[in-house]
């Protein structure tokens, strides 16, 4: 009786706290909505002001002149010229910040023509033809070239305003899909990977290289020209460095480093001022793997095919005789070794893993036939592989069963 007297004494205090941190908790849920509110519009003014930071910086650097006719495009984070006979840009220029390392925004695959283009920019019926089925569906008619961004939507993560207008079509010039997809794909995520590790922003201007008498998609509506070119030019204004590359617009198979150049080769080759307000002695010069990672500075150009001996090849024209039955021999530098838990024995020649050209196995059960260590004596060193060529998931492989099957050339 006493315990129901305490409670019948206590309850209504009880209640009456129990009421009160109900009104805590709504008011920090409150206070909670208040301050994501205030985060969000303190977000959208922090865009707003990098965005204008972007224009100012590319505009105190220097912003491409050229005597090609074109109309001056400006947009959120990329400013191009766009050249209506070409149906494409001349040039896009943009710039790679650090937030891209920290940028979440995906990919809005929203193509679609440029508003600003007073001539009217490309479409997506120059590129392929889309045809609604019965179903609903959607049959879709490729004329064989991926719409290429010349600035890349990854590039701009950290901003969901440029990410989308990176899909405008005056941003997208026919590349075939081995370019877009390979070695052009990678020389973006190499730019990316640099201005995340150096900290700092990077200048980029990027094209097809654009001239008379180009072929044209035939099927598409506006008759867009195929660069047989393309280039890239960077420049890193806090470490005095710029550096450029063009590619060929087709599978380009040797590795990244091959297609680099000096951004003074560029501007000759396509009459383009690049960086105009910014010393010029910078573009006269590159160094190649200062733009590089870690993993990519051992890296080396595959042996030129003019110094090798008859019947002899280089890591890229291994490929040639993937899968063909003859024996060949093979010449490049190791770079990288692996020794794996099963006592299998791995050297990448010219390239490292993961991005390796050309690879050597020696099985664990042949590793007797070797009076060294092939792991720890080959590395570095420049050698020939004799044997035939296998493609392994897309990378040309040799196995090799004896020491007598390699040729050292030379030592670092």
């Amino acid at each position: 009786m006493r315990i129901l007297l305490v409670l019948w004494i206590c309850l209504p205090y009880l209640l009456n706290a129990q009421g009160s941190l109900e009104q805590q908790i709504q008011l920090a849920e409150q206070k909670l909505e208040v301050l994501k509110a205030e985060e969000e519009k303190l977000n959208a003014e922090l865009e707003s002001l990098k965005l204008l930071k972007i224009h100012e910086d590319m505009q105190n650097l220097g912003l491409p002149k050229c005597s090609m006719p074109g109309e001056l495009i400006r947009h959120a984070a990329i400013t191009l010229r766009y050249s209506e006979d070409h149906e494409q840009a001349i040039w896009v220029a943009h710039m790679i910040l650090p937030d891209v390392k920290t940028g979440n925004i995906s990919r809005s695959n929203d193509f679609r023509p440029d508003p600003l283009v007073k001539s009217g920019s490309a479409v997506e019926a120059d590129y392929f033809l889309r045809t609604l089925q019965k179903d609903s569906s959607y049959l879709y008619d490729g004329f064989g070239y991926d719409r290429g961004h010349l600035a890349p939507s990854a590039d701009f993560r950290w901003s969901q305003k440029a990410l989308s207008e990176s899909y405008y079509y005056s941003n997208m010039s026919p590349q075939v899909p081995e370019l877009n997809r390979g070695r052009w794909s990678e020389l973006e995520d190499a730019l990316r990977e640099y201005a995340i590790r150096k900290n700092q922003a990077v200048f980029v201007v990027t094209g097809g290289i654009l001239e008379e008498n180009l072929p044209r998609i035939s099927r598409s509506v506006n008759q867009v020209s195929i660069p047989k070119l393309f280039y890239k030019v960077v420049l890193d204004p806090a470490n005095r460095r710029a550096i450029g590359f063009v590619m060929p617009n087709q599978n380009c198979t040797y590795p990244l480093t091959s297609y680099a150049c000096s951004v003074d080769s560029i501007e000759q080759l396509t009459g383009i001022d690049f960086f105009g307000n910014y010393p010029e002695q910078v573009e006269a010069s590159f160094q190649v793997y200062e733009w590089l990672g870690p993993r990519e500075q051992q890296d080396v150009d595959p042996l030129p095919v003019a110094g090798l001996p008859r019947n002899h090849f280089n890591t890229v024209q291994a490929k040639i005789y993937a899968d063909s039955g003859e024996v060949i021999k093979v010449c490049g530098k190791v770079v990288s070794t692996k020794l794996s838990g099963k006592g299998n024995i791995f050297l990448n020649l010219d390239k490292s893993f993961p991005n390796q050209i050309f690879t050597v196995s020696i099985f664990k059960d042949k590793t007797a036939n070797f009076s060294y260590a092939p792991e720890e004596y080959l590395k570095g060193k420049t050698i020939c592989i004799k044997g035939k060529v296998s493609d392994y998931n897309g990378v040309p492989s040799m196995i090799i069963e004896n020491e007598k099957d390699i040729e050292i050339w030379e030592s670092e």
